[in-house]
């Protein structure tokens, strides 16, 4: 539970923690854009480089579950210390580094650092805020969380573009020292000695889950996935270990998780819930850049700034969620982010390449808008029944979920994409007559299909337009299932209504 001297400097802790969340979720992104920079500078093969991100993710969601038992023994302030500075020198480690073995070195040391930075700030920021401040302080801490990854692909462009590509991670520095500086100075330190006895099975038995699982989906799309030992290996690998996993949850006398977490419905709803919408909303922020990149001729700084709009979005809804949720309750928010949701999937899926950026930015605001709406009211929900005790791993278990929901709904749109690209082309390819008049009159005078140059040239705008359709399929398959996932909002229990009025819920 928070102290006196936490509760007087929350504004100041606030601020310190949106910086670290902020750093934290910026990092998961920024360095995408960048690979191919990075790739020659160290000299690394293209199936090698993919390790600069891999390594950073595997070694987050090991590290994760983790963080709760390792701040109950040590203490919340020198854990999130630790992480902080961790965070920052391993950023600086990775900018400096000129081979592939210490970049990828490097990015591990920052996923162990970084990892439990965003449960223990929402943790904190529960702790400190009495329960009517909750909405809105859930929807300022929301926006560090969707800010990062939607402006990290924009700023890692301009800043690779006009600097190098060690400025995305030098960038980490400046705050995560004013980070540290503020928790140092305002956040009271507490001893810690409150952990149960480690489950060593427990905890071995979800790592090999995770990494697994983790290692799995980023494999996965390049080798060919269960054609491949390597991923029927990881596949075992992750299925023996959430079995053992859950049995040990169930039968151990001090499980790595406390079972109580699971009795709660409302947690367990939300925490699924998370999943889902991980991977339906993340994912598209994922796809789209390759689709401006790769289909429509964008730059990277050009498909960043088309990005933007998604976080103005949010950024609206964040604003404008606490009172809604004063108002019409949690549920009529989670349903209206959904609505906004879909409205922008369908959209979307009619998406062609003759159109400008217009389109990707009005659809972008939509979406952004639909995301923030539902994150503050997933964490009023989750939070509302469960035990102020069980909040620190309440936290890790739900960013663990949403994380996880983030990397399959990714890896499994990518594997759709490839399939239906090859199964568009096939079609287009073969409707693609060129004795036909009309056909030989619309295509370009250098498309010559009787010579080499115009096959070549023929196949590649036939493949741009069967992968200008396979991503219109597979925002459509995203639309059903933001439809599929609305059942699962009427098995959460609103909170108690309480009199609390809006100026009550933004003010001291």
């Amino acid at each position: 539970m928070a102290s006196a001297r936490d509760i007087a400097n929350r504004r100041q802790i606030t601020g310190a923690l949106m910086l670290a969340t902020l750093m934290n979720t910026l990092d998961s992104t920024i360095a995408n854009v960048a690979l191919p920079h990075i790739q020659g500078s160290i000299s690394a093969a293209q199936d090698q480089i993919t390790w600069v991100l891999t390594s950073y993710i595997v070694a987050a969601a090991i590290m994760m579950p983790l963080s709760g038992w390792l701040s109950l023994r040590i203490g919340r302030k020198r854990m999130f210390l630790m992480s902080i500075a961790g965070f920052t020198v391993a950023s600086m480690l990775c900018g400096i580094a000129t081979s592939l073995p210490e970049i990828v070195i490097f990015r591990l040391l920052q996923g162990i650092a970084g990892a439990s930075m965003m449960p223990l700030s929402q943790t904190v920021m529960l702790d400190i805020y009495p329960p009517e401040h909750i909405p809105r302080v859930m929807a300022l801490w929301s926006s560090a969380v969707i800010m990062g990854p939607i402006l990290g692909p924009a700023l890692g462009g301009w800043l690779t573009e006009n600097f190098s590509w060690r400025w995305v991670f030098y960038i980490n520095l400046p705050i995560g020292i004013l980070a540290f500086t503020g928790l140092q100075l305002f956040m009271d330190k507490d001893e810690g000695g409150l952990a149960r006895p480690f489950d060593s099975l427990g905890f071995a038995s979800l790592i090999t889950f995770i990494g697994a699982v983790q290692i799995m989906l980023d494999r996965g799309p390049g080798q060919d996935w269960f054609g491949s030992w390597e991923i029927r290996i990881e596949a075992a690998a992750a299925a023996i270990g959430l079995w053992v996993f859950l049995i040990q949850t169930l039968s151990s006398a001090q499980p790595f998780f406390h079972r109580d977490l699971f009795r709660d419905r409302n947690f367990v709803s939300t925490t699924v819930f998370g999943l889902f919408t991980g991977a339906l909303m993340f994912s598209t922020s994922a796809l789209l850049p390759s689709m401006m990149q790769n289909l429509m001729g964008f730059t990277v700084l050009e498909s960043g700034y088309a990005s933007m709009p998604r976080g103005v979005g949010s950024m609206v809804a964040f604003l404008t969620v606490p009172v809604i949720l004063a108002r019409f309750g949690p549920r009529f928010a989670l349903i209206a982010g959904l609505a906004l949701s879909l409205i922008a999937l369908v959209a979307m899926s009619r998406f062609d390449l003759m159109m400008t950026s217009m389109p990707i930015m009005t659809t972008g605001f939509i979406q952004g808008a639909g995301t923030g709406l539902m994150f503050a009211p997933l964490t009023v929900l989750a939070y509302v029944t469960l035990a102020p005790k069980h909040r620190t791993e309440g936290t890790i278990v739900s960013t663990l979920s949403r994380s996880l929901g983030s990397s399959i709904g990714i890896s499994l749109l990518q594997a759709s994409l490839i399939r239906q690209t090859a199964a568009a082309h096939s079609v287009l390819a073969e409707h693609a007559q060129t004795s036909d008049p009309v056909f030989r009159a619309v295509i370009p005078a250098i498309m010559n299909p009787d010579t080499s140059l115009g096959v070549q040239l023929l196949n590649a705008e036939v493949t741009r337009q069967a992968g200008m359709i396979a991503y219109d399929g597979v925002f459509g398959l995203l639309a059903l299932a933001v439809v599929a996932v609305v059942p699962l909002i009427f098995l959460v229990r609103p909170p108690k209504k309480r009199a609390v009025s809006v100026m009550e819920i933004g003010g001291e």
